[in-house]
């Protein structure tokens, strides 16, 4: 390997010539300041992650450096690797095996660069703006109207041809996207033969340094006005409650990631605010502990919920439904991996946003989505479209915008006094974290909330599709419970080898008997009733257990994806996170249930009936997520719901199969 501070140059030689190798140019501001590295070597595919080949993880890198082993785009195909739900157009991994690697500084090599102005020919939306609007209108409708989910993000593609297209052509994009983005997480070009990326993200997908793994979600947009952004105007955004509501929605969605491959979960530090030439965008940073193969990490991570949607599993199958054709590389994931100097593996990504992927006769085509909640407008949707494809657009000299947007704000971006250094900026900042759950900002070591009559009780987690499992587990091993999680359609348990049973979220419509989950979880909440089973029951579960008491079930006028508000639990006031479109109603606080001859106790909304808690005397159920960032004190409300629940003991010693028992 060439010592990488001193070949830099000697590698754009190769690469500005007429038949350039297969190459990358990478600015991280993150990892190399203000200079850009330069990687050559050659061009492979894979089909999946674990075909990725790295060498032994023992060669360590010089001191104090990291060895860069190869770059790697993953398409949104690999969904197929976790079984999720796809249009499948079989684009490969496309990766470079790199051979040398060194870094130049980003103004010397602003200069050697080519400066040309690309010509654009047949440029334009795959989707018009009024076909895009009326996508939105039916997600909202048909999608998050009906439970399948909180938020979902639905794609369209800028596309067009560079006559006469070569490398130069690509180097002088990634040129002026050098010069005029600022706030990208990666500003990157990669040369790989059968097409090229460039681009400039401004998310991270998730890194791994020294077994600390990092994830970085980053929802919500500040569009600037004509004469730029303003503190006005940031503080405005950072005050309206779809934004700060549509980040904590991914910032769940990436906890639960989180949960599922960190030895403790994840932790929350922020908000912060990034800034780039056009928009500005909230974000969060999550780390956590990890011991996992970094290709493993990269597939269990697939893909980040800002840019496909929330609860994840279901969010591929909506975006199958309502996205006409494949995302080819869109929402995949540029990933760079490499190793310390002590030989332990390392993984930088960066996901593939905010970038033209073009083929090698010059068809490009730059992908974009906006993020559709319970209460978007669709053509201001349209308008976030346009917002997050002018980088690029800008960059290759189109200038278009839906009637109504604002043109490219005037002040040059480097220019400009970050926004995040005005004290008005900083509190509001602050103020989005007053009523989030502290628990998930906390080091993992002091998430520590034993009660010693709850130590060593086993539970077992029933998953009906949703990964919010993974941090209700975590929270209920913080109070001394071992938990194991158990996929709904996993085959039956022995409810006698565990003290309680939990019955978890998922999407759905709770009504519907003859959907195979529904069905599913009816026979195991019926047996867990019959057998007398402390139980909880949250979100679906909640509702599922209402309906075999003999309550109504009711779609809600208004989703309640992704709400926080304050309710009234049995006398005590909670400030907790809902994530549901359908509820169970009630005109009476205390009913009678014949089926298992007892009284239940209700704690439900004033004017509406709609029940947030149910209380028996073997079970509790609730229709927030106590797990949730949005339960500002989930632990302790998990911690009085079990501890009620046995009160009655009959349970402990049955030893029938409820998980699947016939109904």
């Amino acid at each position: 390997m060439l010592q990488p501070e001193l070949h830099g140059t000697n590698h754009l030689e190769r690469i500005l010539g007429d038949d350039p190798p297969a190459f990358a140019l990478l600015h991280r501001p993150g990892s190399s300041g203000g200079d850009v590295e330069v990687l050559t070597g050659e061009t492979t595919t894979a089909e999946a992650i674990a075909d990725l080949e790295l060498p032994p993880a023992s060669m360590p890198a010089r001191p104090g450096s990291t060895d860069h082993d190869l770059l790697a785009f993953l398409p949104y195909r690999q969904v197929t690797e976790r079984g999720f739900t796809c249009h499948d157009d079989g684009e490969p991994i496309v990766a470079l095996r790199v051979d040398d690697h060194g870094t130049v500084p980003g103004e010397e090599l602003m200069a050697r660069l080519p400066d040309e102005e690309p010509e654009l020919v047949d440029a334009g939306f795959d989707i018009d703006d009024d076909s895009y609007a009326e996508v939105v209108r039916r997600v909202l409708e048909e999608e998050i109207g009906r439970g399948s989910g909180s938020n979902f993000v639905i794609k369209r593609s800028f596309t067009a041809t560079i006559p006469g297209y070569t490398a130069s052509s690509a180097l002088a994009l990634f040129r002026k996207l050098l010069n005029s983005e600022l706030g990208a997480y990666w500003t990157f070009l990669a040369h790989l033969g059968t097409r090229t990326f460039v681009g400039a993200s401004p998310e991270r997908h998730v890194s791994l340094s020294d077994r600390t793994l990092t994830m970085n979600p980053i929802s919500g947009t500040y569009r600037y006005g004509t004469e730029g952004p303003s503190v006005s105007g940031a503080v405005r955004f950072l005050a309206d409650s779809k934004e700060s509501d549509e980040l904590s929605m991914v910032v769940d969605e990436e906890l639960k990631m989180m949960a599922g491959i960190c030895e403790s979960g994840g932790r929350v530090a922020g908000p912060y605010l990034k800034e780039m030439a056009r928009l500005a965008h909230t974000e969060y940073h999550l780390d956590g502990t990890s011991s996992l193969d970094v290709r493993e990490i990269l597939r269990r991570t697939l893909f980040a919920p800002t840019v496909t949607g929330s609860p994840l599993e279901n969010a591929f199958r909506v975006i199958a439904r309502h996205e006409p054709g494949a995302r080819g590389y869109y929402s995949g994931v540029a990933a760079l991996f490499g190793r310390d100097d002590r030989g332990r593996r390392t993984l930088d990504s960066s996901i593939l946003i905010r970038t033209a992927d073009i083929t090698p006769d010059g068809e490009l085509d730059i992908g974009v989505g906006a993020t559709l909640v319970r209460d978007s407008e669709p053509h201001s949707e349209v308008a976030e479209t346009w917002a997050k494809a002018a980088g690029v657009l800008d960059a290759i000299g189109v200038a278009g915008t839906p009637a109504g947007s604002p043109t490219r704000a005037g002040t040059n971006p480097a220019l400009r006094v970050p926004l995040a250094d005005h004290v008005e900026v900083r509190a509001a900042l602050r103020r989005r974290n007053r009523t989030l759950a502290p628990y998930w900002f906390e080091e993992p070591w002091r998430r520590t909330r034993t009660q010693p009559n709850l130590v060593g009780l086993r539970a077992v987690l029933v998953d009906a599709e949703d990964t919010f499992t993974a941090m209700l587990g975590d929270q209920l091993r913080s109070l001394g419970l071992e938990v194991t999680i158990r996929p709904y359609h996993e085959g039956p348990v022995e409810i006698g080898d565990y003290d309680l049973a939990v019955v978890g979220p998922g999407p759905g419509d709770p009504r519907d008997a003859g959907d195979t989950k529904i069905a599913t979880l009816r026979k195991i909440t019926r047996g867990l009733l019959a057998e007398e089973v402390p139980m909880l029951s949250v979100c679906l579960g909640h509702q599922v257990l209402a309906s075999l008491l003999g309550l109504e079930l009711v779609r809600r006028e208004h989703p309640n994806q992704g709400v926080q508000r304050e309710i009234d639990l049995f006398g005590k006031m909670e400030r907790v996170g809902f994530y549901n479109t359908f509820a169970a109603r009630s005109d009476r606080d205390l009913f009678h249930v014949p089926s298992i001859g007892q009284t239940v106790r209700a704690t439900r909304e004033p004017g509406t009936g709609e029940i947030h808690s149910l209380r028996g005397p073997w079970f509790r159920s609730v229709q927030f997520h106590p797990e949730s960032l949005l339960t500002y004190d989930g632990p302790a409300v998990l911690s009085e719901m079990i501890a009620a629940t046995f009160t009655r003991h009959g349970a402990n010693d049955a030893h029938h199969t409820l998980l699947g028992k016939s109904g």
